[in-house]
């Protein structure tokens, strides 16, 4: 597996000196001591860095460098979302100050630091992987999303700045304005994939919490995968349609025998979810079905929603490096990703799942 930090990255360096002063100032339990710096490597989005003074760690997230889209990576309001939320959560990491912009030059906020252990491509090259432990990990992943979505969100904060009514239809709506505001190549399909979205919308009855960047490497694990003991990245985080949520974690659950289309859409390197023993698309919506008690006989619109929104999360990313708002190489060939995820997703509106 990869190293968790790596040095800070070139250009991506924060004023240690004017964030030190900021944290001593702010913060009653900082040791005495420098502060040093290393930068979380996973992550395509918001900028995310390991802050330690002698014993004291934290994890400072901020904005990715250069313009970025209007209402995205608001730190102040992933703030508040951890805030309100983590006395009935515990995988939420606590939320400990926000700073604006004058300080670093961007704003930001500092949380708790979790440790355990974070899948994404593969397993710690140390364990045995058997059936066994794929079956815990996908049922703890089921249960930890089913927790979530019971939390009555009328007895958080989150009812002062969410907005439950007529979700679906925003959503749709705006993660289309979204395509079109930052879009580059054009993609056959496109358009009509979005008629079908707006088209067929479903009525949703019920609003809960939902995370909405749900996947396996947002997720952290205790040593013997027993328990989920970290969710991160709560910036998409509102109150909904669950079934928005499931749809959203199944768009990045990978199988087998899946399309070529969609396993390219998310990279090409073997994804931890194909290992044998992993629930399937079907057994990981049916668990759900079963342990929530809610219907999922339309989670085919969901699902190729999820698809679309993460095609236009990937071409915003790939907009601001064709526009050299960013020097970043990594990003420089999503847009192959952005077609195959929306030429799967029209493919997707003509089957049942």
């Amino acid at each position: 597996m990869p190293a968790e930090t790596i040095p800070v990255r070139r250009g991506e360096e924060i004023d240690q000196r004017a964030l030190e002063d900021f944290l001593r100032e702010e913060l009653t339990n900082i040791p005495t001591g420098p502060l040093t710096m290393k930068q979380f490597s996973a992550g395509r989005s918001n900028l995310t860095y390991l802050l330690k003074i002698g014993n004291w760690e934290a994890v400072l997230r901020r904005p990715p460098l250069g313009p970025v889209a209007p209402k995205a990576h608001d730190m102040g309001r992933e703030f508040s979302i951890l805030e309100a939320i983590q006395a009935h959560f515990s995988p939420a990491p606590k939320a400990f100050i926000y700073g604006e912009a004058n300080v670093i030059g961007s704003p930001f906020f500092v949380m708790e630091r979790k440790k355990g252990i974070v899948l994404d491509t593969d397993f710690p090259e140390e364990l045995q992987v058997t059936d066994e432990l794929c079956r815990k990990v996908s049922e703890n992943m089921v249960d930890t999303l089913v927790t979530l979505h019971q939390i009555d969100y009328t007895k958080t904060d989150l009812v002062n700045f969410t907005k439950p009514e007529g979700f679906l239809e925003r959503q749709v709506h705006g993660w289309i304005k979204r395509y079109d505001k930052s879009k580059t190549d054009e993609i056959n399909g496109v358009e009509q994939l979005k008629t079908w979205l707006i088209k067929h919308i479903p009525t949703s009855s019920e609003t809960t919490i939902i995370h909405y960047d749900y996947k396996l490497n947002n997720l952290m694990f205790n040593d013997d995968f027993s328990e989920i003991v970290g969710l991160f990245d709560w910036e998409m985080t509102t109150v909904g349609d669950p079934l928005a949520d499931l749809g959203v974690a199944m768009s990045y659950w990978t199988e087998l025998n899946d399309s070529p289309l969609l396993q390219k859409g998310l990279g090409d390197k073997e994804v931890t979810t194909q290992y044998s023993g992993f629930f399937t698309r079907n057994d990981w919506i049916e668990t759900y079905s079963k342990k929530s008690g809610r219907d999922v006989s339309h989670i085919h619109f969901y699902l190729t929603f999820a698809y679309f929104k993460l095609a236009v999360i990937c071409q915003q990313i790939y907009y601001r490096w064709h526009q050299g708002q960013t020097n970043d190489e990594r990003f420089k060939q999503l847009n192959g990703y952005v077609k195959n995820l929306i030429t799967y997703a029209l493919e997707n509106t003509h089957k049942k799942i």
